[in-house]
């Protein structure tokens, strides 16, 4: 349970808007930080870092997430390698938590899900999934490309097992978390494992809701390509830890209409208080502060010798071209 926030809040910020967040904190319906922060108004990302002392990087960190990734400024990096997801299938549930969908595997889930290789150092256990998304097509996403924001992003946490025992200490610790984040584009030909999740989205439709999900495989999430970014970041919820390694893939998975419009009839509030629309639960993009955004992609081979790595046969990649249909960057 959090401290008392009016000791904080008024040293730390304006008045009009600590007596508000005063007011709100002090609700008998609000029984942690964790329930209540919100994508807008005064509990919103601007004020993620003075509502709660433990959440301060959201506010003064140099590493945050998500960034707008500008292909020209990308570096190759040779040594990166493929990205590597064990193909066997979890179980978990899916939650409407008032500020996204977020999918939690089984606690007692016998065989875990790795992921290692690319730019990681250690094997990380997948643990939860985000979706994040728009209310209309023209955004959504959190990360964007060259300024442009996606329908929708999904983002895949897994925390670093070789040296952690949980997502909760490892969200405190350096290479803590990798996240895996897939641009979200609508299509007539969805992802197949991603059907399995709109399926379910009639029976998550208020806060609190939640529904099981079983046997969903996390590889079979991902796009076709072995082609990524990367770079040092953090979490893009609360606390903003600052503790992830992300990893964009370089191509879009699909969603159909249909099912794109059943996930924006999801709401914040409760059934008998629905309040707003789930969506536009995305952070704004934030400052790179000098870092560096590494890819797989060798732009300079494909513009001296025309034989870049590619996502399809005879498709080529280089900088200054991308787009949003078929993949990130594209020749």
């Amino acid at each position: 349970m959090p401290s008392p926030v009016h000791t904080f809040c008024f040293s730390s910020a304006g008045f009009i808007a600590c007596s508000a967040i005063v007011l709100l904190c002090s609700s008998e319906v609000l029984s942690s930080w964790e329930e209540w922060w919100t994508y807008d108004g005064i509990s919103g990302p601007s004020f993620w870092g003075l509502i709660n002392p433990q959440w301060n990087m959201c506010n003064k960190g140099r590493r945050q997430s998500p960034i707008d990734v500008v292909p020209d400024k990308l570096l190759f990096d040779p040594y990166l390698r493929p990205l590597h997801i064990d193909k066997h299938k979890v179980s978990g549930t899916l939650h409407n938590t008032g500020q996204s969908l977020v999918f939690r595997v089984d606690k007692d889930t016998k065989q875990h899900v790795n992921i290692s290789g690319g730019p990681l150092a250690y094997r990380y256990q997948f643990e939860e999934i985000y979706i994040h998304y728009g209310t209309e097509n023209s955004r959504g996403s959190e990360h964007y490309i060259q300024g442009y924001s996606f329908p929708g992003e999904i983002q895949i946490y897994g925390f670093n097992k070789e040296l952690y025992h949980n997502m909760s200490e490892a969200q405190h610790k350096s290479q803590g978390i990798v996240g895996l984040s897939l641009m979200v584009q609508i299509g007539e030909t969805p992802n197949p494992e991603l059907r399995i999740i709109t399926s379910t989205f009639n029976k998550v439709l208020y806060r609190g809701f939640s529904t099981p999900i079983r046997h969903i495989s996390v590889r079979s999430l991902l796009p076709n390509t072995d082609h990524y970014i990367t770079y040092e970041g953090s979490t893009t919820h609360p606390g903003c830890w600052e503790s992830t390694v992300w990893i964009i893939v370089n191509k879009p998975i699909y969603i159909t209409k249909q099912e794109l419009y059943q996930l924006r009839r999801l709401m914040q509030g409760s059934e008998s208080t629905p309040k707003a629309p789930l969506g536009n639960n995305a952070r704004p993009v934030q400052s790179l502060h000098h870092r560096t955004v590494r890819t797989n992609i060798d732009f300079k081979r494909n513009k001296n010798q025309n034989a870049c790595p590619s996502m399809y046969k005879d498709m080529y990649y280089r900088a200054n071209r991308w787009s949003p249909d078929t993949g990130l960057l594209i020749r």
